[in-house]
C-alpha cells in the first residue's frame, strides 16, 4: 500500500459531465482538488448523442451557467447547430438545443480542466472509498495507492459494474472501448448503500459518405444562433444542417424478426431503461400502430465522417442492425462504423442523499450524476456543480448551498431525487416544476447569478456584465410603465397595422402590451428609447408585461411554499416522541431525516395531519 504524495480538500471520481463541473467548482472556490479518471483522453466525452440542451435540459444548462459552471460556455465554443425549440408555445417551455462537435467539446473541456489552478488530474481507477468512524478520508486505486482528501465526490456515470449488450453477446465495459469499475461498486455496497441496476443505450454510428442526404428533409439551425451562456459574445464555429428520415414497415418487420435475439425482450437485460428515451425495438412494440418513427441524422463534428442517427438506439444483434439501417430511406448503403448497444450499470437509490448531495450514511461523501439514477449530460452536470460546491464548502466549513424548487430546475431535480428516489432513469421535464413560469431559460441569470456571485463562482467580468444587463432591464421596464398612450387617429392607425383594436381610453404601454395579439418587439420599435435592447432583455420584458398576472400568482404560491421550506427539522429529532404520528410515518421520517417541513411533505405517505402534528410539536419545544 502506498500513499499518494499529496493530500486534497476534494477528490472527484470520474471526469464525465458531472465530474468536470464538480472538480472545476471545488477548485475555483480555492480548495485543492484532484480529479481521478480511468482515461485522461476521455474527459467530458459525449458517450451518447452529440448535443447539449433541449426541453427542460436547456433550462438546466442556463442555470449551470448562471451559477458559474462551465457547460454553457463549452457548448457555445464548440456548437455546430443551435436551435430554439417550442418557439410557437409559451415562454415557460421554450428551450435551446445545440449540436456539438464531439471532439472539440471534449478537447476544450480537457484544456479548461488542465489549466485550472488548484486542480490536479490523475489517471487511475478508484477501487474503494476510504471511511473511518462514519467519515470519508480518501480513496484507494486498483494499483494500491491511497489518495487522501476531506471530501469525495463520486461521479461514475455508467461505469459501476457496466455490462454492454449487443444481441445476446455481452461483455463488461463502462462504455464501448472502456473498462468497467467493478470493485468500486462493491465498495459502495459494502458501506451499506442500497444499489440497483439501470439501463441506457445508444445508436449505431454511420459513415456520412455512404448516406444519401438528398432524399431527406434538411433541418437547418437558427439563422441567428442564440448562445447558452449569458457571458458569450456569440457562436464561434460554422453551422451545419441536420436531416430527418423515418423508419418504415419494412424496418419494423426486420426488428420484429430480430426480437428473439434481443437482450431486451429475452430477459437478459435486468436493468430498468429510460421510459422517455426507448430503444427502437421498444418503440415498435409499445406503439404497434405507428407506421413510422422519426430519425434525426446528426453530424458528430466538422472534421469527422461519423453521423449519429438519433432515434434508433438499439441493442439488437449486429446483423439485424445492418439490415435495419439499410431499410431506411437515405441509409440504404450506409456503413456502420460503430454498433449500437445497451449498457447496464449500478446506481445508488438517491433517497440516501441529503439535499446537498452528501450521503446520509457517510459524512463528506457526495454522489452526482448517473449514480443517482439520472440520465442526460445536463442533469449530470447540474448535480456535479452542486456536489462540487458543497464538498468545497464543507472543507471551508461553510453551510451547504441548497437550490429551492421555486428557484431553479436544479432544485426541482435534486428535490425529486432525494425525496422520491427513482426506479428508472430520471429525466428533467418542464412539467416537473410547479413554478415553471418563474423558471424560464431567459431569466436564469436573474434568478441565480446573485447566488453564484455569493458562492464565489461568478467572476468580476461576468458580474459586471450581469449588473449592467439587469440595470438596463429595470430601466426599460420603468419606462414601459411610465409611458401613457391616448386614443387618436395616429395611435389607432398604428394599432390597426398590428391587427389590434383602437384605444377606448388612455392607458400605459404596459397595459397595452398585455394584449395577446401584440408582439413586444414590434410595439417597442415605435419608441426610440427602446432602441438597441438585447433580445434577452426584450424576452424578459415580455414576461413582466404580457404575463405579469400569471407570474404574480406563481410568485405568491412560491412564497407560501417557501414558508414551509423555512421550517427546519433538527437532524437529531426523535420522531417517536412526536404525538399524533402513525408508526409508519415515524419510520419514514426517522429513515429519511428531512431537513425541513417542506421536504417532509414530499415524502410519500406523509399526510397533512402529520405535518400539522410536527408543526405543533416544534412550536411547543420552541424550535419553530
Amino acid at each position: 500500500m502506498s500513499i499518494f504524495y499529496k493530500e486534497y480538500g476534494v477528490i472527484v471520481i470520474g471526469a464525465g459531465h458531472a465530474g468536470c463541473e464538480a472538480a472545476l467548482a471545488a477548485a475555483r472556490l480555492g480548495v485543492p482538488t484532484c480529479l481521478v479518471t480511468i482515461n485522461l483522453d476521455c474527459i467530458a466525452a459525449m458517450s451518447c448523442n452529440p448535443a447539449i440542451g433541449g426541453l427542460a435540459k436547456g433550462h438546466l444548462v442556463r442555470e449551470i451557467d448562471a451559477l458559474g459552471g462551465e457547460m454553457a460556455r463549452n457548448i457555445d465554443e464548440t456548437g455546430i447547430q443551435f436551435r430554439k425549440l417550442n418557439t410557437s408555445k409559451g415562454p415557460a417551455v421554450r428551450a435551446t438545443r445545440a449540436q456539438a462537435d464531439r471532439l472539440l467539446y471534449r478537447l476544450r473541456m480537457k484544456r479548461i480542466i488542465e489549466n485550472q489552478p488548484d486542480l490536479d488530474v490523475y489517471q487511475a481507477m478508484a477501487s474503494r472509498i476510504l471511511v473511518k468512524d462514519g467519515r470519508v478520508f480518501g480513496i484507494e486505486t486498483t494499483l494500491g495507492e491511497e489518495i487522501h482528501g476531506r471530501c469525495v465526490v463520486v461521479t461514475t456515470g455508467t461505469f459501476l459494474r457496466g455490462l454492454i449488450h449487443i444481441g445476446l453477446n455481452q461483455f463488461p465495459a463502462g462504455r464501448l472501448g472502456d473498462p468497467p469499475s467493478n470493485r468500486l461498486s462493491l465498495s459502495i455496497e459494502d458501506l451499506g448503500f442500497e444499489m440497483g441496476r439501470l439501463k441506457t443505450g445508444t445508436t449505431p454510428r454511420l459513415h456520412a459518405a455512404t448516406i444519401d442526404f438528398t432524399v431527406m428533409e434538411a433541418q437547418e439551425g437558427d439563422p441567428e444562433p442564440t448562445p447558452f451562456s449569458f457571458a458569450s459574445k456569440g457562436v464561434k464555429l460554422s453551422q451545419v444542417p441536420c436531416y430527418i428520415t423515418y423508419t418504415n414497415e419494412k424496418t419494423h418487420k426486420i426488428i420484429e424478426k430480430g426480437i428473439e435475439r434481443s437482450p431486451l425482450f429475452t430477459g437478459v437485460i435486468e436493468g430498468v431503461g429510460a421510459r422517455y428515451c426507448p430503444s427502437i425495438e421498444d418503440k415498435i412494440f409499445r406503439f404497434p400502430d405507428r407506421p413510422r418513427h422519426q430519425i434525426f441524422i446528426e453530424p458528430e463534428g466538422l472534421d469527422t465522417v461519423e453521423i449519429y442517427p438519433n432515434g434508433i438506439s438499439t441493442s439488437l444483434p449486429i446483423d439485424i442492425q445492418h439490415e435495419m439501417v439499410h431499410s431506411i430511406q437515405g441509409l440504404e448503403k450506409a456503413q456502420i462504423l460503430r454498433p449500437g448497444y445497451a449498457i447496464e450499470y449500478d446506481y445508488s437509490n438517491p433517497v440516501q442523499l441529503r439535499p446537498s448531495l452528501e450521503t446520509q450514511l457517510v459524512n463528506g461523501l457526495f454522489f452526482a450524476g448517473q449514480i443517482n439514477g439520472t440520465s442526460g449530460y445536463e442533469e449530470a452536470a447540474a448535480q456535479g456543480l452542486i456536489a462540487g460546491i458543497n464538498a468545497a464548502r464543507q472543507v471551508l466549513e461553510l453551510e451547504p448551498v441548497i437550490i429551492k424548487r421555486s428557484q431553479g430546475y436544479i432544485g426541482v431535480m435534486i428535490d425529486d431525487l432525494v425525496t422520491k428516489g427513482t426506479k428508472e432513469p430520471y429525466r428533467m421535464f418542464t412539467s416537473r416544476a410547479e413554478y415553471r413560469l418563474l423558471l424560464r431559460e431567459d431569466n436564469a441569470d436573474l434568478r441565480l447569478c446573485p447566488l453564484g456571485r455569493k458562492i464565489g463562482l461568478v467572476n468580476d467580468e461576468v458580474w459586471d456584465a450581469f449588473t449592467r444587463k439587469r440595470d438596463r432591464f429595470e430601466q426599460a421596464l420603468a419606462k414601459i410603465r411610465s409611458i401613457r398612450l391616448r386614443p387618436g387617429r395616429d395611435t389607432d392607425a398604428w394599432l390597426e397595422s398590428m391587427g389590434s383594436s383602437p384605444l377606448r381610453k388612455p392607458c400605459t404601454l404596459e397595459s397595452l402590451l398585455k394584449r395577446p395579439e401584440l408582439e413586444i418587439g414590434e410595439v417597442l420599435r415605435r419608441f426610440p428609447e427602446f432602441d438597441h435592447l438585447e433580445d434577452q432583455i426584450v424576452a424578459q420584458l415580455e414576461m413582466e408585461t404580457k404575463y405579469s398576472g400569471y407570474v404574480k400568482r406563481q410568485q405568491e404560491e412560491a412564497q407560501l411554499f417557501e414558508k414551509w421550506e423555512a421550517m427546519r427539522l433538527p437532524r437529531d429529532l426523535d420522531y417517536w416522541d412526536v404525538p399524533g404520528l402513525s408508526n409508519e410515518i415515524r419510520e419514514k421520517l426517522s429513515k429519511k431525516r428531512p431537513d425541513s417541513i417542506g421536504l417532509a411533505s414530499r415524502i410519500p405517505g406523509v399526510t397533512p395531519a402529520a405535518l400539522t402534528a410536527l408543526r405543533i410539536y416544534l412550536k411547543k419545544k420552541g424550535m419553530d
